[in-house]
């Protein structure tokens, strides 16, 4: 058998996803390596150890990609409370006890083997996927307020809750994905509604409370990035201006890859501002290929729950892709100064383990989903 005829028995399910994930990985691997110049010197380390680190990272990715391929979708039907019950204490416990790392407790160190993870991560995971489940449990619109409050909107309160106070930039980004995913799977508007209502005015106790308990809620930061953006002092903070320039010096085709200035001033060039970077490097054009790819991801995985409707499987590719696609959206968006600094990443293009993890298990659920869609449509055209 050929090469091709191997991989193509091997990879099966959405192609173009496939196709969308090798491209976003091999632009990873050269930005990445480039962006980490400065801080490798800066640490007395080569460039190459940074890299050689990513593309171990990368290689990872893959492999936890093709490793929940390999799973059968509905098993995340099935462990998807069992996955929320566990983030939920795990988010607590990293809320009050949590390392902490750049003024933000928003990880816990695994004891034995110094590692950090980002709790937040495996929360946006289950959440969504539990949504996905707890909604097409039912094959109607759900109407009723005991099938919509406890068994979605409270689930959807207590995360994001417990996210924000730390992180608040990723406890929207999951509030607005669980909302989307409401809509799209028919829950009468009403408790959509009552979503919005019911995250506005816990907003806006937790900002009371992050008056009182600032070692807990970073209010002041919140309210020092608003106002930087809104009345763009100092030209929106130091970390814009840096990336403005990236991206005006980018112009339309770029200086070509590791060719890139800015990566000596602006702060986490390999990860929050790596999209700087691409523009700085690939232009205008790069910036735009990028956008496309992930806007792509999300056509195709609208296409698949065009083929499965109302099933858990179509529903929870496009939940899964909105929160891939919403993420590195808001990440374009800071770089271009259109919201303020948030500290998401750019998904499966960032340096970063944690997030290039959840980020792969996530691809791989959309694959494992697109698998399943391919072979049902192959035995109905049989029929």
């Amino acid at each position: 058998m050929s090469f091709s005829s191997v991989l193509n028995a091997r990879l099966q399910g959405d192609r173009v996803i496939w196709m969308i994930v090798l491209l976003l990985s091999v632009f990873s691997i050269l930005t990445v390596y480039s962006a980490t110049g400065t801080i490798a010197y800066k640490m007395g380390a080569s460039t190459t150890s940074y890299v050689f680190k990513h593309v171990v990272l990368i290689g990872l990715s893959w492999v936890v990609i093709y490793g929940c391929y390999q799973v059968k979708y509905e098993r995340f039907n099935q462990v998807a409370p069992w996955v929320l019950a566990l983030s939920i204490p795990l988010l607590f416990t990293t809320l009050f006890f949590g390392t902490e790392i750049n003024d933000a407790r928003r990880w816990l160190t695994i004891p034995g083997v110094k590692l950090t993870f980002q709790t937040s991560d495996l929360a946006k995971l289950a959440l969504v996927t539990y949504v996905a489940r707890t909604i097409t449990k039912h094959k109607d619109y759900i109407k009723d307020f005991k099938e919509a409050f406890v068994p979605i909107i409270v689930p959807i309160l207590i995360v994001c809750l417990l996210i924000a106070p730390a992180d608040l930039s990723t406890a929207l980004m999951l509030f607005l994905t669980c909302l989307l995913l409401m809509f799209i799977g028919r829950v009468n508007l009403r408790y959509v509604g009552m979503l919005l209502l019911l995250g506005v005015v816990f907003f806006a106790l937790l900002l009371a409370v992050g008056k009182s308990f600032p070692e807990f809620v970073r209010v002041d930061t919140w309210i020092e990035r608003f106002n930087a953006f809104v009345n763009n002092v100092d030209g929106g903070g130091y970390q814009i201006r840096q990336s403005k320039i990236a991206i005006a010096e980018g112009g339309l085709l770029g200086h070509g890859p590791g060719n890139s200035v800015q990566r000596n001033f602006l702060p986490h060039p390999y990860s929050d501002f790596i999209f700087a970077i691409i523009i700085e490097e690939y232009g205008l054009i790069g910036g735009i290929t990028i956008i496309g790819l992930y806007v792509l991801l999300f056509f195709r995985c609208v296409r698949i729950f065009g083929q499965g409707k109302k099933a858990f499987g179509a529903l929870l590719a496009v939940g899964l892709s909105l929160m891939l696609v919403i993420q590195a959206l808001a990440n374009v968006a800071v770089s271009v100064n259109m919201v303020p600094v948030t500290g998401l990443t750019l998904p499966l293009m960032s340096m970063g383990g944690t997030s290039l993890l959840f980020s792969s298990i996530a691809v791989g659920m959309i694959l494992s989903v697109s698998q399943h869609m391919e072979r049902v449509g192959a035995i109905e055209s049989e029929d």
